[in-house]
């Protein structure tokens, strides 16, 4: 039973865990696919995909690449681990809201010298790697400074405090890690048509193009992490041809 305020994807690391216990799952055994198992506690794959991220991180799991999750280790001190809540999602869900509100009041009260820093920052965001430390950088000053524009110093420090625990939070920093293995970068077109809206002092326009840029993270964060999951879906699949094909020819 999900306990009152208990997130889906811990739900289901409680529920793994119990197995675990149980002798369902033993040490070295592959546990099953993210479909199969999704299906089985009747949530969506991308909550599975948290679920294992936060397993792996406690070191119950194991990622074998091409070949699966399997399990590492009997029965964790704890389960209970806060500062693992937060996974890419969910933080980015937050963004949404807080910082999409946070552009379109900037919108009504932005000044030329704040766009005009805005316009360095994607300046230089452009000139290094999208790769590297310091687009990465540019991106959350970028996002900062928009804040600051809005003159509210609560909306400054919700905005700061999201971005540290995208870096901070385990279950989000390993996310986000491998979505930037997978070739997820700041994408400096889409800063611009924020920068773009609150040069004309569009607060509408800011908003949606906030959300617009952040839904579009969400979107790349669950397809890079989804090649991982890819990629142990086929080796299932191809071990259960192998196995079908003993059958058939014993």
């Amino acid at each position: 039973m999900k306990q009152r305020g208990e997130k889906l994807y811990q739900r289901i690391v409680h529920a793994i865990v119990e197995a675990i216990d149980q002798g369902r799952y033993t040490t070295g055994m592959r546990l099953p696919g993210e479909r199969e198992l999704a299906e089985e506690y009747s949530v969506s794959r991308p909550t599975i995909r948290e679920a294992m991220i936060a397993l792996e991180i406690r070191g119950l799991v194991e990622a074998r690449h091409g070949s699966g999750l399997y399990v590492t280790a009997i029965t964790p001190q704890t389960t209970d681990q806060p500062e693992l809540d937060i996974g890419a999602f969910e933080l980015i869900e937050a963004r949404i809201l807080f910082e999409g509100e946070a552009a379109a009041v900037a919108a009504t009260v932005i000044d030329d010298e704040a766009v005009a820093e805005l316009d360095r920052i994607l300046g230089d965001m452009a000139a290094v790697a999208s790769s590297s430390p310091e687009a990465v950088e540019a991106d959350r000053l970028f996002h900062l400074r928009i804040a600051e524009a809005t003159g509210n110093t609560v909306i400054t420090t919700v905005v700061d405090m999201l971005w540290t625990l995208r870096d901070r939070a385990p279950l989000s920093a390993h996310m986000f890690a491998e979505a930037r293995r997978e070739g997820v970068h700041p994408r400096v077109e889409e800063h611009r048509l924020i920068v773009d809206a609150l040069r004309a002092r569009d607060s509408a326009a800011a908003r949606k193009a906030m959300r617009d840029h952040l839904r579009r993270v969400i979107d790349d964060v669950l397809a890079a992490t989804e090649v991982e999951a890819l990629r142990r879906a086929q080796s299932e699949i191809a071990e259960q041809r192998g196995a079908l094909a003993k059958r058939l020819h014993a």
